[in-house]
């Protein structure tokens, strides 16, 4: 375009003013998403088990939607206060529009469980046998089990005045049992409620001696129905339904009041358990009698209530997956691609920068690269982050080795993490108590980046040795989140993050660094630099490009640069897996902005910002999604590719596949409906089966 043009081009570009009409509603948003993951269940061409387990993450994710957005929904009306959210929504029609959406979502996943999953299971030889399917022999060996393993720990309350509703656990699996007739005492109450406690499994495998296909298991909610009666001798059960409340589980700890958050994380931990209810999941089959005693106990409105056709805890199920070893039902195996690293990993990381890309390519190097460390004599000092890493980690067990071998060793440990509190709380004490230091990071700022240093003394003095990434230190996750990581021994970049360091664990003003960007104090303002360049540079004639890879995009005011970038003709490609404000296509402000969500086997994490700055090709890598608390509220880390292989590597793996998939892509449009992406008479495409075919070793089955 000539400097002529993009004169022309500039007069007819209508005035951005930004209004609730150019934002998309989060919540909304999120359960657009899982609708997305809810389609791979749908998908007849994935793996039986897989589909299983797809319903099962949805459950999963709807469990922490109520536990978070929905309790803040409930939070925002109960406060009565206007609106603050960018798409100018009023908190009470977003939650009925959230009611009505969830409602259509669990009423197609539970048709999918019963109408496909199951019955396509069973002709496997894998079945979920009902009551009404038990044969003697199973009957009679369930009765055992019922008698042996469940009634010792079942506490059955029968409600009267001495014995008021009990507390029910979050997310646990309970039942309203109808009764009718005296008690021993002579008592008639109508009503019991039977707590199953959650050391007992929710779904049981029948042995050998008494199934009758190669798997045959049993819902817990089955034997509790079938052998219930015996928890009330001489009365008669009418109805015993299951039900399951979830809880508010937001952690309130003021950050500012609180003289030790390790003694108060601990101490409000349990408290989640029992926050404000926000949901209740009953039975298909439940009387309305008691489903009406249960919203008034609990204190929730009908749109509350969620019948579902099947077990309601669904995502229990999960662990029937590795019950079952019919590989067949499966994704293939594969095993990561090993990178060939000498002996001396420092050696190899001196001489080039080294990329990993999981789950194509093994973790193992991390854990090889702190396991070197920990017992390298010339290492004096390791320093990590870490947000989730799960109840078992090898990488934290290397820490405590390198803190036992005499290294100085430091942690900045996030407590804070959601539904990770507890693991990290126990890991803060290990560490500590073999010698490492333990800090918490930054009052009112979670720690999210992903670093690790370790200072090695070498004959030309120190030098720091730095792995950088995108996604968690978390071994298994590794398997199943897309990521890049980076090994460097560059010394700016390794001076960048000393720098980091010290901010965190010590005081003092924000330093200023050479390459890496910063949240909370550098990073937003310079994704808003890097937008307005490619703008400047479109409406100068010259080409402007942007492509961005992230979880979510949120923060209004790089959705409203990036409006501004596609108004002057600057060609965008958002990839957002998950949740998306950002309108495209709406004519005269996004007419150039693409937004695609990719959903398939792994799930997508890395964070990538590609802009071209007229032929220099500015290549970033990041642990922050543009998002507002990533900008604001978190410890973040944006890191530049510098080697130009290594750059070249992240966009032929990270970008151009998912812009080339035809297979497990979805394409927004301008109201944020999603269509899965098709191509006619175009090759079927799938990035992610691209990538495990050239990175890794699949095993074919």
């Amino acid at each position: 375009m000539s400097a002529a043009q993009a004169a022309r081009t500039r007069r007819r570009i209508p005035k951005l003013v930004m209004g609730p009409h150019l934002y998309l509603n989060r919540e909304l948003a999120l359960l657009s998403f899982n609708r997305r993951v809810l389609a791979q269940a749908a998908n007849p061409d994935c793996p039986l088990l897989e589909r299983l387990r797809f319903l099962c993450i949805v459950s999963s994710n709807l469990d922490e939607f109520f536990e978070v957005r929905v309790a803040g929904l409930h939070a925002e009306i109960a406060s009565g206060l206007s609106p603050i959210s960018p798409d100018g929504l009023h908190p009470n029609v977003v939650y009925l529009q959230v009611a009505t959406q969830v409602q259509e979502i669990v009423a197609q996943q539970y048709q999918l469980l019963n109408e496909a999953v199951l019955p396509g299971l069973e002709a496997t030889g894998v079945r979920f046998i009902r009551r009404r399917q038990f044969s003697a022999a199973q009957t009679q060996w369930i009765k055992e089990y019922f008698n042996r393993d469940v009634l010792p720990v079942l506490t059955p309350i029968g409600l009267d005045p001495a014995h008021p509703f009990p507390r029910v656990l979050n997310k646990s699996l309970n039942f309203a049992v109808e009764l009718e007739g005296k008690d021993a005492f002579g008592r008639d109450t109508g009503i019991a409620i039977v707590q199953a406690p959650r050391v007992l499994p929710r779904v049981v495998r029948l042995p050998a001696g008494v199934s009758e296909a190669e798997y045959d298991f049993v819902f817990l909610s089955s034997i509790m129905h079938e052998h219930v009666g015996e928890l009330f001798s001489g009365m008669t059960v009418n109805g015993c339904y299951q039900f399951r409340l979830t809880r508010n589980s937001d952690l309130f700890v003021d950050d500012e009041e609180v003289k030790d958050l390790r003694l108060a994380l601990r101490g409000e931990l349990p408290h989640r358990n029992y926050g404000d209810e926000v949901r209740l999941e009953v039975a298909q089959d439940c009387s309305e009698q008691t489903t009406q005693f249960l919203l008034e106990q609990f204190q929730l409105d009908p749109e509350d209530l969620y019948r579902v056709d099947g077990p309601v805890n669904l995502s229990r199920l999960i662990s029937v997956l590795d019950s079952v070893e019919r590989p067949e039902l499966k994704y293939p195996t594969f095993q990561p691609g090993v990178m060939n690293i000498p002996e001396d990993i420092f050696a190899s990381i001196r001489k080039a920068d080294l990329l990993l890309h999981h789950p194509y390519q093994s973790f193992q190097p991390v854990i090889t690269f702190l396991k070197q460390a920990a017992v390298d004599p010339l290492v004096v000092a390791i320093k990590m982050t870490v947000y989730r890493t799960g109840a078992e980690s090898v990488l934290m067990e290397e820490l405590i080795a390198a803190a036992r071998n005499g290294k100085e060793v430091t942690v900045v440990l996030e407590l804070k993490a959601r539904f990770d509190e507890e693991a990290n709380i126990n890991w803060a004490q290990r560490l500590e108590d073999f010698g490492a230091h333990v800090v918490y990071g930054v009052v009112g700022h979670k720690t999210h980046a992903k670093m690790l240093m370790v200072v090695r003394r070498e004959v030309a003095g120190l030098r720091r040795y730095v792995h950088l990434s995108t996604g968690n230190y978390h071994h298994r996750t590794a398997r199943l989140y897309t990521d890049f990581g980076l090994f460097t021994a560059h010394p700016e970049i390794g001076a960048d993050v000393a720098a980091l360091f010290l901010q965190l664990t010590g005081l003092g003003r924000a330093m200023r660094l050479k390459h890496l960007l910063q949240a909370p104090f550098t990073l937003h303002k310079e994704m808003l630099r890097a937008i307005a360049q490619e703008t400047a540079h479109a409406r100068a004639g010259r080409k402007g490009r942007i492509i961005a890879k992230m979880n979510s995009l949120l923060e209004p005011e790089i959705i409203a640069a990036l409006y501004r970038a596609s108004q002057a003709g600057v060609d965008i490609d958002l990839i957002v897996r998950g949740v998306c404000a950002l309108r495209p296509g709406v004519t005269g402000f996004s007419d150039n902005i693409r937004v695609r969500s990719i959903v398939g086997r792994f799930l997508e994490h890395t964070r990538i910002f590609y802009f071209a700055n007229d032929g220099a090709d500015d290549l970033y890598l990041s642990s922050a999604d543009w998002m507002g608390r990533n900008f604001f509220g978190r410890v973040e880390i944006c890191f530049p590719i510098l080697d130009k292989k290594l750059k070249k590597r992240v966009m032929t793996e990270g970008l151009r596949p998912f812009l080339d998939d035809n297979q497990q892509a979805w394409l927004m449009d301008n109201t944020g409906e999603y269509a899965q992406r098709t191509v006619r008479r175009a090759k079927p495409f799938s990035a992610q089966q691209f990538l495990l075919t050239n990175l890794s070793n699949v095993v074919d089955t």
